[in-house]
């Protein structure tokens, strides 16, 4: 019999004479790699001792840390470079925002410190809670002399309130009005009188019935977890005397906060939808996966990464205080109609699916998708941002 010659398997592809193996091709690759990488290093070292220059003439200056306009610019630079060199533009985009991200922070350590006011006096009334906290802190590392007044410290409340240029009330909603009316006849003239709740008409209208002074409602949107205040919106709704409020503003705009002027009508109006709404539902969702029990971690595991971002967003709010979301819930009878109007939508749209309407709801999806017009694509692209850099995590 003829002996076969063996036959190399079809993936198999013969190695030249005289070249080297595949590990040792990979070996080489691999060193110029990490050569590479290692020059990126430098790179970026070389690129962080230019922006300490920059932080330290701003600091000389007082210029502010964001420029929104040069990063959009750059990046629009840097996407234009990045498709004449082959490359993806999304991902020279990700790696630049994450690296001016890094630079704003980094100098936001420095210059978030600056003051606007060195020295000035600040009375945190609910200092002791914890946005009280929070604002306690960013006003002492901007060298203003804080002071703190509590349930039990209105017995000095004549010295705590003596010579101060900011008085900001970090109280519950409920009881905001009634601590702006008793703390306003202890208020210097001149004094700023702000508070941070979370609904602004009531409280600003307290505020502005009780001190003839200067008048500002402030809602800062995170809460006292946040690390940096890196474009963290404020709302400013205005009220009296807004030029001698300016420097209260300014501080913000200094520690990194993006600042949304909103009237308080306004404002409540949106937060409505933004909070009570939106917490309402997410409460309802997580306790009625209590009530049946839902295994969580079983149901992760065979779960796409956005509703795994959605729960996280309904596990988040069960890691926090209940009674912070009990009053934004609770705050206001406008919001109970809101959420009863809700519920009402909710059962309408169960009612169709009781009768099998397929086609009608068919509809109203292409009714409300119409209604959202771009912001459609826009949430696409977003929420596709948000599960890609969860996916990378986890």
């Amino acid at each position: 019999m003829t002996k076969q010659k063996s036959k190399a398997p079809p993936s198999a592809k013969p190695v030249p004479a005289g070249s080297s193996p595949p590990s040792a091709q990979l070996d080489q690759l691999r060193v110029r790699i990490d050569g590479i990488d290692q020059q990126l290093v430098e790179l970026l070292a070389q690129r962080g001792r230019v922006v300490d220059q920059v932080t330290r003439v701003k600091q000389q200056h007082a210029l502010p840390t964001f420029h929104p306009a040069r990063e959009e610019n750059l990046i629009s630079v840097r996407r234009t470079q990045a498709v004449q060199a082959g490359l993806d533009p999304d991902y020279v985009e990700d790696l630049f925002r994450t690296m001016l991200r890094h630079s704003r922070v980094g100098q936001l350590d420095t210059l978030g410190r600056r003051g606007v006011r060195p020295g000035a006096k600040v009375l945190i009334v609910g200092g002791r809670g914890s946005m009280g906290r929070f604002f306690s802190r960013w006003f002492q590392q901007s060298d203003y002399e804080v002071h703190v007044l509590d349930v039990d410290d209105w017995p000095q409340v004549k010295p705590l309130t003596a010579g101060i240029d900011l008085c900001l009330l970090a109280v519950p909603i409920a009881v905001t009005p009634a601590i702006a009316g008793r703390i306003a006849p202890h208020l210097p003239r001149g004094c700023v009188l702000a508070d941070i709740t979370s609904l602004k008409r009531e409280p600003l209208a307290a505020m502005l019935r009780a001190y003839d002074g200067p008048v500002v409602g402030l809602h800062p949107l995170f809460g006292p977890a946040t690390t940096t205040m890196d474009k963290q919106i404020v709302v400013v709704s205005p009220g009296r005397q807004m030029d001698a409020c300016q420097w209260l503003l300014d501080q913000l705009s200094v520690w990194g906060n993006i600042l949304v002027d909103t009237p308080a009508d306004e404002h409540d109006e949106i937060m409505g939808i933004v909070q009570a709404l939106r917490h309402f539902a997410t409460f309802a969702f997580g306790q009625f996966l209590h009530s049946r029990r839902v295994p969580i971690s079983r149901t992760l595991e065979l779960s796409s990464p956005i509703y795994r971002l959605e729960l996280a967003m309904v596990g988040r709010l069960f890691a926090q205080d209940p009674l912070l979301y009990a009053e934004i819930v609770f705050a206001t009878p406008e919001r109970l109609t809101l959420l009863k109007d809700f519920i009402h939508s909710l059962n309408e749209n169960l009612g169709m699916i009781e009768k099998g309407e397929k086609a009608e709801f068919v509809a109203r999806f292409r009714k409300v998708a119409d209604w959202f017009g771009p912001f459609s694509e826009q949430a696409m692209r977003e929420s596709t941002f948000l599960v890609e850099k969860l996916v990378h995590r986890f």
